[in-house]
């Protein structure tokens, strides 16, 4: 195809030969990155790279078309002139340094995510304050600027070298020839347009293949269109009554009775108060680690020795050992946790519009009389979480820069003063500064008699994982590991301290992760990847036990209400884990495409083009194994997420008026 060019398209046929050189390196440094997660079949391998070529071919065309348009109409007795070298340099040098940055930022994101560019990324372009000074911390940022514009200097020199730009600027040729060539090109963009998606590239069911075989700039692209996902357009559904019939038989086997049994809703009244068991009222402290995967700890099989503190309160609490994240995301745990939901696909509810004025666990504290506050020790503009929770009830106290309060919002914001920081890095202030801002808003609550719930979102354990130096024996900023043992030692300062004041015999902790350290893994979800530590503590006249059973990150705030003696009226999703039978145990998993239910050892999960597999998950390897389907189980699966999904899209999930 190359040879079809005049010499007026020198420049553009180095630009393409230029990128897909590029994309084949970078290809190939994903699979050498993590060859032992990729299916090495010559079969696979071969789809792999041919899938990825295809990709390639499809990104660049969309991406030359502007300079295509250029080379076909500008004049031919303007060529060589100061406007048309003007123009050339700067495209060509635009282009290229798009280039070097587009591929560079994916070997960023491929560390944090093993994945090629998706919505995260786009949702971080949002965010750019916390997102630059991450990587500026993660990353030697000088050496990396510096590295990629020799790059690009060194690329427009070899360019030059070959004669592409004096082709380029002495070439005379006519308007027809230029016409006649640009039209191929324009037909493969256009057809990659119409014909070519990124789920095309799923072909294996190895996750690292499908992965290696996407394009970075074609999957950013993609995941901008598709960020929220139509749940009944994507994925399989039932009869709404059969849906509706399937989730609140199981809610009726609880003793739940609804509001109103004839309605497509879930809202019910629970009674958890009997003549052996009064209400209580204590202070609840909720901490949400960030990134923290249960197999970290010792008491969960880690030998790492890094979480002392979490492990000596693992046998002095309610503790829960077989617990797992609905996601991937803080975003996610926060929905999972407040809203006590299934995943929805596409983004989070967090972070939409419709997100306001809806049932969660604040709506309970509110009517048991309690304060609700929302600790982040960051700026909450990001990922929405003072829209999120601020139009949910929850006063605000964060590390804010300037941006307001949706008008809508009436709830208070406090500010984490300077004075009040000794370590701050890009997402906010280190655990010891948050925990001792909790400590003084409990401290001031204390004084009005009122109870309070405090919802405590920690960020030290995140790339780049800096922490004040001197607490622990692991350097600051040296990796996880460092990261997790200082969120650890964080907690027992913390603990220490809260021990000494006169609230803290009716105070109750509840301490879980928002989700695992990493999500990736060969399978389409990765099981083992969502196993997440979870506690409660120093709850009156409550022993300290261990539960195995099966649940999910829904079902925390559930439990606590129980173990509380609470009777009230729910909109969640979740159930009490201490009441669950057998039968009732399973915990929900998912991406923003894939939703998962696992229960024992199996597993379905429903994909967005209408797809649904069935495994058996094997924990002692943590692999997925095909096997027949189960149609019973299919049903219930689509009952519990095609539920979800219409409360949402239809209200059935706002506070009750």
């Amino acid at each position: 195809m190359f040879r079809l060019f005049p010499t007026r398209f020198a420049l553009f046929k180095a630009f393409i030969g230029l990128f897909l050189i590029l994309s084949v390196i970078v290809r190939l440094s994903f699979l050498i990155w993590n060859f032992s997660e990729v299916d090495k079949n010559i079969t696979q391998l071969s789809l792999t790279f041919l899938i990825g070529s295809l990709f390639d071919l499809a990104t660049i065309s969309f991406f030359t078309i502007p300079y295509l348009i250029y080379l076909v109409f500008f004049p031919v007795r303007f060529y060589g002139s100061i406007v048309d070298k003007a123009i050339t340099y700067f495209g060509i040098f635009s282009g290229i340094l798009i280039l070097f940055f587009s591929f560079f930022g994916e070997i960023t994101f491929w560390d944090e995510f093993q994945r090629r560019f998706n919505f995260i990324a786009v949702d971080y372009l949002i965010y750019t304050y916390e997102v630059i000074k991450n990587i500026n911390e993660s990353y030697p940022l000088p050496i990396l600027i510096s590295l990629m514009l020799t790059l690009v200097l060194t690329s427009i020199f070899i360019i030059n070298r070959m004669g592409c730009f004096s082709k380029t600027f002495n070439s005379k040729t006519s308007f027809k020839v230029r016409l006649i060539a640009a039209l191929p090109w324009v037909f493969i963009a256009t057809m990659s347009g119409l014909i070519v998606t990124n789920k095309q590239a799923d072909f294996s069911e190895n996750r690292y293949n499908n992965e290696l075989a996407k394009a970075g700039i074609y999957s950013f692209f993609a995941a901008f269109r598709n960020n929220e996902l139509a749940y009944k357009e994507f994925y399989r559904t039932i009869a709404e009554n059969e849906a509706f019939g399937t989730v609140k038989a199981e809610f009726s086997k609880k003793g739940d009775s609804f509001v109103n049994p004839s309605k497509y809703e879930i809202f019910r009244n629970i009674k958890n108060s009997d003549s052996l068991k009064f209400e209580q009222r204590p202070n609840i402290i909720f901490i949400c680690i960030e990134s923290l995967s249960g197999k970290y700890l010792n008491t969960l099989g880690s030998e790492l020795n890094i979480t002392p503190t979490l492990d000596s309160l693992a046998n002095q609490s309610i503790f829960f050992t077989n617990l797992f994240a609905t996601g991937t995301r803080t975003v996610r745990g926060m929905e999972a946790i407040t809203l006590s939901i299934p995943p929805t696909p596409g983004r989070s509810i967090v972070k939409r519009k419709n997100n306001t004025g809806l049932f969660t666990i604040g709506e309970v504290f509110k009517e048991k009389g309690y304060d609700r506050n929302f600790f982040y020790g960051g700026d909450g503009y990001f990922d929405n979480m003072n829209t999120y929770f601020g139009g949910n009830g929850f006063n605000i106290i964060d590390r804010g820069r300037g941006f307001l309060l949706d008008k809508r919002i009436s709830t208070t914001r406090t500010n984490i003063e300077d004075d009040e920081v000794t370590f701050e890095n890009a997402w906010g202030v280190c655990d010891e500064d948050i925990y001792r801002k909790v400590i003084k808003e409990a401290d001031n609550a204390y004084q009005t008699g009122k109870p309070f719930f405090d919802f405590v979102m920690t960020t030290s354990n995140h790339k780049p994982y800096t922490y004040p130096e001197g607490k622990i024996d692991i350097p600051s900023g040296t990796g996880r590991n460092g990261a997790i043992k200082y969120t650890d030692y964080a907690i027992g300062e913390f603990l220490k301290t809260a021990r000494t004041k006169p609230w803290f015999t009716n105070t109750v902790f509840v301490i879980m992760s928002d989700h695992c350290a990493s999500s990736a893994g060969r399978w389409e979800l990765d099981v083992e990847n969502y196993h997440i530590p979870a506690l409660i503590y120093n709850l009156p006249n409550m022993a300290q036990n261990k539960i195995s059973k099966l649940c999910s990150q829904i079902d925390m705030f559930p439990t606590l209400f129980g173990l509380l003696g609470w009777d009230y009226t729910s909109n969640l999703f979740g159930m009490d884990i201490l009441q669950m039978n057998p039968d009732d145990e399973r915990a929900f998993i998912g991406n923003y495409r894939k939703l998962g239910l696992l229960k024992e050892d199996k597993v379905m999960i429903l994909g967005d083009q209408k797809s649904a597999n069935f495994y058996q998950w094997k924990s002692s390897d943590n692999s997925l194994k095909s096997v027949p389907m189960d149609n019973d189980f299919l049903r219930n699966t689509i009952s519990w997420y095609q539920v979800s999904d219409y409360l949402y899209i239809n209200n059935g999930l706002k506070a009750a008026n």
